[in-house]
């Protein structure tokens, strides 16, 4: 790792390292105000034209992340057999009636906002990866869930989550006490495909 400036230059450093898609829970629920720090997290990231876009949706309901999750399988798998993606990304498993999309997971946070410019959707990322790496220095797992995006924007699911028509759901991350280790994925060096002096 490289060497820096500060012990919180290589906190940072560490905490990225360490962030991990958990898709292992174990049973707890997260405090309110454990969330309402995330959420603090969230809207510290960097926006374009410092538009602060970002809306959040907490569903910390299991019932509720059941029926979606429910909900959400199907239209997952319809979207991979128009992309004619169905032998990917273990399209067998959505077929299972007993696969939880939220992985048993306690609470399902959900970034939105109103599509009103071409940077909306990247501010929303921008801050989905702090709430993340937010959760790994407090020592919770993290996983965006993008196979639900489809259903979360459907009108039945926006008018039970609260989500306000003009509002589209971009950035689904579960949040939760990881059960075990993750195992550490590997990553290829940076691809440099010029570097100009």
């Amino acid at each position: 790792m490289p060497a820096y400036g500060n012990t919180q230059e290589n906190n940072i450093f560490e905490n990225i390292l360490a962030r991990r898609s958990v898709r292992a829970y174990a049973p707890g629920e997260i405090e309110r105000n454990t969330i309402q720090t995330l959420l603090e997290a969230a809207v510290r990231a960097p926006t374009a034209m410092h538009e602060d876009p970002c809306a959040f949706v907490v569903i910390q309901n299991r019932p509720m992340l059941k029926q979606l999750s429910d909900q959400a399988k199907p239209l997952f798998i319809e979207r991979l057999h128009h992309s004619n993606q169905t032998g990917s990304h273990g399209s067998d498993i959505f077929s299972n009636p007993d696969f939880n999309l939220f992985y048993d997971a306690g609470t399902l946070i959900i970034i939105c906002a109103k599509p009103s410019s071409s940077f909306v959707e990247a501010d929303c990322w921008m801050a989905a990866e702090n709430l993340m790496l937010a959760a790994c220095a407090i020592g919770l797992g993290t996983c965006v869930i993008g196979s639900c995006i489809t259903a979360l924007n459907t009108p039945k699911a926006k008018a039970e989550l609260g989500i306000p028509a003009e509002l589209n759901a971009v950035a689904p991350i579960i949040v939760g006490f990881p059960s075990g280790a993750t195992a550490l994925t590997s990553r290829r060096e940076p691809l440099i495909l010029a570097w100009q002096q």
